[in-house]
């Protein structure tokens, strides 16, 4: 219920349809934008397949009439064949009804201080039949190499996706014309004044260390922020090398406090050559943990890691600790290996493309209602918690005198939670 009503509430139900709507047929009896969100909430609640909408299909009183398992696999067939046209139109549904979010999630907002992060990683999936596209990965294993965005919600909150690129198993790791292609579909999720501009970030690892990709970001008519991971190469640590020990700075926690056995310095000169006008070059090193082990490029007993921008005005301290929680991303893809992203359940690369729509969409519901409905720590919930917690709590939803109650064991230790959730989503205006 919390799920349907945050649906309602951001107008995804309505957006979605009216997205839909060319490929409905004549006479038809379920809407595909219906059928569509109710494969995302299937989703979201846990499902990793198309028959796991059977789940919403046994309690019409909160999901309404759900499609045929014949039905919902026709429609994504017929999305699949369509190309890229249904996918065009859902994702910008999507950017609609995400503005709307933000607006009324206010100070949750994860734009709220005025500028936007949006965190880009790749994804291994892996794949235990012959699907298309499926290829030996770096890692060795078999499967699919995904290219995800995702905007970072701070500390106060988690994430939410923007952008989901379905690659081979064998593509690179740092190819810049899918970093490019991510980062486009990541800008045109957001709200039009961050769609360019110093306000949003673009963080990545070392992959997105390219000419071509930050020659992109930092283009007349673009000029995004970045802080993007670097490889250190022989030039690079030869700079490292010949920093006088003055000017290495300690690295800082999130509250100030200095990070113990970690410093950060600036490099220039040479190593700048050919890259970005304007761009930073920031070296960090710090003892390793027990048992790591070093590598190559590391100097002195110091792990060394390298990273670049263009923000200025800022120490370089607080620059580092802000490309560090770049590991958010990991959260993010942890959660959606947990909301579908397990494994790719279909044989084609285009129906699985249409899959990755529908996780995303998942992981927007899973997003938004924490922002929309909950506060404090809840809000930091990742979908196993809230599934456990909340979705999966005893219920009871009682229709009389024209009034729907949905009644809560009074024992269950997050009732509160629940009712303090539906209360907000109450106060907060219908669509149109």
């Amino acid at each position: 219920m919390l799920l349907v009503e945050t649906a309602r509430k951001a107008g995804l139900d309505t957006a979605i349809s009216a997205a839909l709507a060319p490929w409905r047929k004549a006479r038809a009896v379920h809407d595909p934008g219906k059928i569509l969100l109710d494969l995302a909430l299937a989703v979201a609640l846990g499902g990793d397949c198309l028959a796991d909408v059977a789940m919403l299909r046994a309690e019409p009183p909160v999901f309404g009439p759900v499609a045929s398992d014949p039905t919902v696999s026709r429609l994504v067939d017929t999305l699949a064949a369509a190309g890229s046209r249904p996918l065009a139109a859902i994702r910008r549904a999507r950017a609609e009804v995400r503005e709307r979010v933000w607006r009324l999630a206010g100070e949750a907002a994860p734009d709220a201080g005025g500028e936007v992060v949006v965190d880009i990683d790749g994804v291994l999936v892996l794949a235990h039949s012959e699907k298309q596209d499926a290829a030996k990965t770096w890692k060795k294993t078999f499967g699919h190499h995904p290219l995800f965005a995702f905007v970072d919600h701070g500390r106060e909150g988690s994430g939410e996706p923007v952008a989901g690129l379905l690659r081979p198993g064998n593509a690179g790791s740092n190819t810049a014309a899918d970093h490019i292609e991510a980062a486009r579909l990541a800008l045109a999720q957001l709200p039009k004044k961050y769609r360019r501009g110093r306000r949003t970030l673009i963080r990545t690892d070392s992959a997105g260390g390219t000419h071509d990709f930050l020659d992109w970001l930092t283009a007349r008519g673009r000029w995004l922020s970045f802080s993007v991971g670097m490889t250190i190469t022989d030039a690079v640590h030869q700079a490292v090398l010949k920093i006088p020990a003055p000017a290495w700075t300690p690295a800082v926690e999130p509250g100030g406090k200095v990070r113990d056995g970690a410093w950060v310095a600036e490099l220039a000169g040479d190593v700048l050559t050919g890259w970005p006008k304007g761009m930073r070059l920031i070296v960090r090193k710090e003892r390793p943990h027990p048992g790591a082990q070093l590598r190559f490029t590391d100097a002195d007993g110091m792990r060394l890691t390298c990273f670049a921008t263009n923000t200025t005005g800022v120490p370089i301290a607080r620059l580092e600790l802000r490309h560090r929680r770049r590991a958010r991303a990991e959260d993010r893809i942890r959660a959606a290996r947990d909301t579908g992203l397990r494994n790719l359940p279909l044989h084609d690369a285009a129906q699985n493309q249409v899959w990755l729509e529908i996780v995303q969409l998942a992981l927007d519901l899973l997003a938004w209602m924490p922002m929309l409905a909950l506060a404090g720590d809840v809000r930091r919930w990742e979908p196993k918690r809230m599934r456990l917690r909340l979705f999966s709590a005893a219920a009871q939803l009682v229709t009389t005198g024209r009034r729907s109650y949905l009644r809560l064991a009074r024992h269950w230790p997050w009732t509160g939670t629940i009712t303090s959730a539906f209360a907000r989503l109450h106060t907060l205006p219908d669509p149109g």
